[in-house]
């Protein structure tokens, strides 16, 4: 059908029509045929297949290889202020829809191309919002969703005390856009006067810095994984690798282990992880380790000292295809080393965060772990991140993260 709208209009190769139509929301620069009319970067096109069939609308990136990102695939939309308006409020109700009322104090509001804004994520640390813009069509309208996005939470009895701009990126480079970090000026108010406060998740409390925390300042993505890693903990002695703020080990603490060891590489996060134990009042419990973890699991198999649970939540050990045979070589390592460390009847909590890391081979790399280790593995649960970050079907960079809880038989 053709748009009666007077946007340019972009003729895609068939492959790009195809791929449209499985729904994935990205026109790359090589696949496009013709244009007709000017656009400006940032913009609004309108996409057409060979015969003219409309495909979708979005916007322009003139210097990124992904051209342009969809965001309606509905030629009779109108992209005025209610337009945007509605997604936002679509957005902020389907979070209150799949969340207890009580995981909204920490969760991400916007997940970029899941919630059709392509290349911009709103993560919501109880009154403050953290945000990336990566796109530059976002980038232009950023000073009109972000007033609106406080305005409706607030009218939902939210408290937004501000708005905090994390876009020191690199990805932000590709759409020649500049890296900085800062408050988001709202209308008429008074920029806060610190960038840190506190959440409570699964019961635990943290203190989060959007402006020196890693991404928006705390990963949220692993909220119910935590929780299952808590119940599962109880009585047991755990070691939590790549711990980062620690948050796996106090969800394990919290929930009754008999004692917990957290360990990471950073100074700084061992101190964080430190900080939150004192804050929730588990320090009896646990302690901490700043330690490479591909060191430390050799060496643990000649201590006395042993652990029935392990977790192993690694930063993404790829961001591209061209790593990712290294990436698993690393996987494969470190749950090698931890299925040799457990006992028979012991737990393994293992995950990747690359969404290149795909659920095939990261399977086939935990049963190659395994035979080499000399045990098997009874699977207990597979899940993925919380469903504030949902995965939209056609689009696989929605779909990242895998988590796997297995028992050593």
């Amino acid at each position: 059908m053709k748009t009666e709208r007077s946007y340019p209009r972009y003729t895609v190769t068939p492959k790009a029509a195809a791929a449209l139509t499985r729904g994935h929301p990205w026109v790359y620069d090589a696949e496009i045929l013709s244009i007709e009319g000017t656009a400006e970067n940032g913009g609004l096109v309108d996409i057409v297949g060979k015969k003219g069939q409309y495909l979708g609308t979005g916007f322009l990136s003139e210097q990124s290889k992904i051209r342009v990102r969809l965001i309606s695939r509905n030629a009779n939309d109108r992209f005025d202020e209610a337009f945007w308006r509605r997604k936002l409020q679509w957005a902020w109700d389907y979070r209150k829809a799949v969340l207890a009322p009580e995981d909204l104090d920490a969760c991400r509001i916007l997940f970029g191309e899941a919630d059709a804004f392509p290349g911009l994520t709103v993560d919501k640390f109880h009154d403050l919002l953290s945000v990336q813009v990566l796109s530059v069509g976002m980038e232009k309208i950023k000073g009109m969703l972000l007033p609106m996005l406080a305005e409706i939470l607030r009218q939902d009895g939210q408290t937004v005390r501000g708005i905090y701009e994390r876009n020191d990126v690199a990805l932000r480079d590709k759409e020649g856009l500049p890296q900085y970090k800062g408050w988001f000026p709202l209308p008429g108010e008074a920029v806060p006067e610190t960038p840190v406060t506190e959440i409570t998740e699964n019961g635990v409390r943290y203190l989060v810095d959007v402006e020196n925390g890693q991404k928006t300042g705390f990963f949220l993505d692993q909220k119910y994984n935590r929780r299952t890693v808590g119940r599962l903990a109880k009585g047991r002695t755990v070691l939590d690798c790549f711990t980062h703020t620690g948050s796996f080990a106090l969800n394990a603490a919290l929930g009754g282990a008999a004692h917990v060891t957290a360990v990471d590489v950073s100074e700084a996060a061992v101190e964080m992880a430190r900080a939150n134990a004192e804050r929730n009042g588990l320090t009896a419990r646990m302690d901490f380790l700043c330690e490479n973890v591909f060191d430390l699991l050799p060496q643990l198999e000649k201590e006395p000292v042993k652990y029935d649970f392990i977790i192993l939540d690694p930063p993404a050990f790829t961001k591209s295809r061209k790593t990712v045979r290294n990436a698993l070589s690393g996987y494969k390592e470190i749950n090698y080393r931890a299925m040799r460390l457990l006992p028979r009847g012991g737990y393994l909590a293992t995950c990747s965060c690359s969404h290149f890391a795909t659920e095939d081979k990261f399977l086939a790399m935990l049963a190659d772990a395994a035979h080499d280790a000399g045990v098997q593995l009874r699977q207990i649960e597979a899940r993925q991140q919380c469903c504030d970050h949902p995965i939209l079907w056609g689009v696989e960079e929605t779909n990242y993260l895998k988590f796997y809880l297995f028992q050593v038989v």
